[in-house]
């Protein structure tokens, strides 16, 4: 969580979570902006990482993959750093991103290879979740299968689920999020 202080008119003010802008002199006026990495309905405006627990997109992440992803994350730390691009979602917020993929390529058909509908994401249930940055995609994809993680879609190298044992074999990722 970020804090940040500023002190107006010889006032201290602290505020995590949030910016505070206008702080330059003690005469200058104050305003609050928002700027969560994370919304309430799982949105990640900025990186978060798998131990940034106090906001839904980790949250309400199913609690083994969770669990496998700050291992795996603790243990390749020295490597790289895990940034999570995606986790839980809202089925409002599925459903949004769906709607802007339809918009982008065109049809409902070519949007679903790459956004799925909230019925059928696994980030609606919690099951899973989006790493960067790409170094960390590949060490997740070589070494993941150690924690039960692997990626799920070959046109998603970010995308991860729990889909064996830790220490078992990942299946063969699925052509696209359509199947």
């Amino acid at each position: 969580m970020r804090i940040r202080t500023c002190v107006v008119a010889g006032l201290a003010l602290t505020a995590p979570a949030i910016a505070l802008t206008g702080c330059a002199s003690p005469s200058a006026s104050l305003s609050l902006t928002s700027s969560a990495p994370a919304t309430d309905d799982g949105e990640i405006t900025e990186g978060l990482t798998p131990f940034d627990t106090g906001y839904p997109a980790i949250q309400k992440l199913d609690a083994g993959l969770l669990a496998a992803v700050q291992r795996a994350a603790r243990d390749a730390r020295d490597r790289v750093e895990f940034i999570v691009t995606s986790g839980w979602r809202s089925k409002a917020y599925q459903q949004r991103l769906l709607d802007e993929g339809v918009e982008k390529y065109g049809s409902l058909e070519k949007a679903r290879e790459f956004v799925n509908t909230p019925e059928k994401s696994a980030h609606v249930s919690g099951k899973a979740i989006d790493i960067g940055p790409t170094r960390a995609d590949d060490w997740l994809i070589q070494h993941g299968s150690d924690y039960g993680l692997c990626q799920a879609y070959a046109n998603e190298m970010w995308h991860f689920e729990l889909l064996t044992s830790p220490g078992g074999e990942c299946p063969a990722p699925l052509p696209n999020s359509a199947g």
